[in-house]
């Protein structure tokens, strides 16, 4: 089915109603980017914007969770800085530079949308502008993304390569069949953790956060949480092209959100890989990347 509009209803605020030009001296505040990067994917896709759609799909869901009773309308609020132009020029981490100087003291987090997984390279060399030694990195992905090159298969191999600690990478959600040994090696010469998807079977994914948190944020430095959408399984995630079956569940890419979103020590997290022109009628994909938003804000208002 396509996009019904929601009946306005003053006793169900939408959560396009966090959406905001400004913090609120009176709310918890979080940052939203968008920077919808595909022209180096690996695997060709549109130019539709992700970051656009995802918005509208807030929409479709209220600000209430029931899980710690807090109507996030009344505590949080959301700052759309807009949409990066041109997300995928030389001069884009210029651009994305200027709008993390202009972040206000006040945010807790930067929820950057993407786009593909070149939003990660982009995102993270912002924000750590020339010291990328004193960050960590958790990506929830079936991929390693260290590969040759230039593309969003190479994010993690180029930040490592401007300096971005392999001791403080960890890598959660890869997939079997996914990935190569070649890049698999990569990964253990640089000294990253890896915790394929496996393990997510038999060990608690609380535990699993927490344990990617202790490494990636040893000695207080800050962490970069990058959600690749298609860690999950591609019934779940039909907008993500590299998606396989047998992919985690949406309660299980949901939980996890909130849960790494709740330390303090995360300061951005992005959403990569959807192609909105391949998501399915009812807009699941889009319609998770949006749920995921609200699971990251509510993890930010764990932290109170």
């Amino acid at each position: 089915m396509g996009y019904v509009a929601n009946v306005t209803d003053p006793k169900w605020p939408s959560a396009s109603s966090l959406l905001t030009t400004s913090p609120r001296s009176e709310r918890v505040n979080v940052a939203l980017v968008g920077l919808s990067t595909f022209a180096t994917s690996v695997t060709p896709r549109s130019a539709t914007s992700s970051p656009v759609a995802i918005r509208r799909a807030l929409e479709r869901f209220s600000t209430w969770s029931y899980s710690d009773e807090v109507d996030l309308c009344e505590v949080m609020a959301l700052i759309d800085y807009g949409d990066v132009p041109e997300p995928d020029a030389e001069t884009v981490r210029e651009r994305l530079g200027a709008i993390v100087d202009s972040l206000d003291a006040s945010i807790e987090l930067c929820v950057v949308l993407g786009g593909d997984n070149a939003a990660t390279w982009h995102a993270l060399s912002a924000l750590a502008s020339t010291d990328l030694s004193q960050w960590g990195l958790i990506t929830l992905d079936a991929h390693l993304d260290l590969r040759d090159g230039v593309s969003n298969g190479s994010p993690v191999r180029q930040l490592l390569e401007a300096g971005l600690p392999g001791a403080n990478v960890v890598q959660v959600g890869l997939a079997d069949f996914s990935n190569s040994s070649s890049y698999a090696k990569r990964a253990r010469d640089a000294g990253i953790t890896v915790i394929p998807r496996d393990t997510l079977r038999f060990e608690a994914l609380e535990g699993v956060v927490e344990r990617a948190l202790e490494i990636a944020g040893a000695g207080g430095r800050k962490v970069y949480v990058d959600i690749d959408m298609d860690a999950a399984d591609r019934s779940v995630v039909p907008g993500c092209p590299a998606a396989a079956p047998g992919g985690l569940s949406a309660d299980e890419m949901r939980r996890f959100v909130r849960r790494v979103a709740s330390d303090a020590r995360v300061a951005a997290l992005d959403l990569t890989e959807i192609d909105v022109e391949r998501d399915s009628e009812d807009q699941r994909t889009v319609r998770l990347a949006a749920l995921l938003v609200l699971e990251a804000l509510a993890g930010v208002w764990r932290r109170k």
